[in-house]
């Protein structure tokens, strides 16, 4: 029988700011052996006169081009990359388009690796937050540690700001460039400190390191004061069930419709990785707050206007959630139309007129239909009673898998 024919392959080399020097025998050989290289100008820039390859400089956008690396190669294509490639750089995507049996890695000691070593901090307990492509208040945290892969030399004083803004001035920032090269450079201060008197020297190859100060890390459903608000907010009990209802999974994108301060958009996102919420807001001025509440828990929200006039511009989700709103003409109809096929609707009514739709919702396409009544301890006196808050009837529904529904 026969052999086959040789497959193409792409080989993706981690290198770091030491340059070849650093690189282990298996990835000098490899670079070597090359005849078209593929990486951005700063990391062909660290191959020596001993890589005889073609070097091509990823084009822009860069993503569109991972698809079709492999056309027409008559033998292996290969690829510089900063560090370790599979932490959050191109390994990951080019496994995605290609799979795993035609891209082979070779990593380099990533810049966390390197940065936890300076540090003396365990790799484990330790986050890891890109703002490579995010937006820098998503490295705002309220307490432990983290390392953040900055988008350029400037990322260290938008978290720094961000941090200050948000309370956490006396959080601990360590920058530290060109991390395993000649021109390495180690420099600390408070958050606060450095949003004052930031440098205008930071390396466009960075990172920074954080300690987050105070340390005021909750992992169940935040108290009512941790949002700012008008009063138009789900309460910490009923945000609570709310959530277990909504039964957020990672990386899933949630629709929170008549949001008024954001607070179960910003609680799905703090469930899981890589949740994110759209809040649709009709007020402006809550518009601006729930940006503002985003920004201290560091998580994505994307606040838009009204609903459902707005649901054009938004993608699918995987859950909605109902807050406010719920008896405007062709809301819930839109809800569901919009809504994929095992995605989540859940409702939360106050009102009497309210309740009756989400009655005859529920008895149109099913679901969980519950009602929440809970009283605190108030003073009365020199005493205390009981003091009911307002029932809410909550109906929720998953979308059954085909269904002409």
């Amino acid at each position: 029988m026969a052999e086959n024919a040789a497959v193409s392959r792409i080989v993706v080399v981690g290198i770091g700011a030491d340059g070849m020097s650093g690189l282990s025998s298996a990835s000098r050989d490899e670079l070597r052996r090359a005849t078209v290289i593929y990486g951005s100008p700063r990391q062909l820039d660290l191959l020596d006169d001993s890589v005889p390859a073609q070097r091509r400089e990823w084009p822009t956008p860069m993503v569109p081009a991972l698809g079709g690396l492999l056309d027409g190669a008559d033998g292996d294509v290969h690829v510089v990359a900063s560090g370790d490639p599979l932490l959050h750089g191109v390994g990951a995507s080019l496994i995605r388009h290609h799979g795993a049996d035609r891209v082979r890695v070779l990593p380099h000691v990533s810049s966390v690796a390197l940065a936890c070593a300076r540090l003396g901090w365990s790799v484990q307990d330790t986050e890891i937050i890109s703002l490579v492509t995010a937006e820098p208040h998503t490295a705002v945290r309220r307490g432990g540690q983290a390392v953040v892969l900055s988008r350029d030399g400037s990322t260290p004083a938008e978290v720094a700001r961000l941090l200050t803004a948000t309370g956490r001035g006396d959080s601990e920032l360590t920058v530290l460039e060109q991390l395993g090269g000649p021109g390495e450079r180690l420099r600390g201060a408070t958050a606060r400190q450095w949003a004052s008197e930031s440098p205008g020297d930071v390396d466009a190859l960075n990172v920074l390191a954080v300690r987050y100060l105070p340390d005021e890390r909750r992992y169940g459903v935040l108290p009512d004061d941790a949002f700012a608000h008008d009063g138009q907010i789900t309460k910490q009990m009923m945000r609570a069930v709310t959530l277990a209802a909504l039964a957020p999974r990672p990386g899933e994108l949630l629709w929170d419709v008549g949001a008024g301060s954001g607070s179960v958009g910003i609680e799905w996102c703090r469930s899981g990785p890589g949740c994110r919420a759209i809040a649709f807001e009709r007020d402006e001025t809550r518009r601006e707050r729930i940006g503002q509440n985003a920004a201290a828990h560091g998580v994505r929200v994307e606040t838009t206007f009204d609903a459902p006039e707005s649901f054009d511009f938004a993608p699918p989700p995987a859950a909605i959630f109902v807050g406010g709103g719920v008896t405007q003409d062709g809301l819930l109809e839109t809800c569901w139309e919009r809504l994929h096929p095992g995605g989540r609707l859940v409702v939360n009514a106050v009102t009497v007129e309210s309740e009756v739709l989400v009655a005859q919702w529920h008895s149109r396409v099913g679901g969980t239909l519950r009602r929440y009544l809970h009283q605190s301890a108030e003073p009365l006196g020199g005493f205390h009673g009981w003091r009911s808050a307002m029932p809410v009837t909550q109906w929720s529904v998953a979308k059954p898998v085909n269904t002409a529904q």
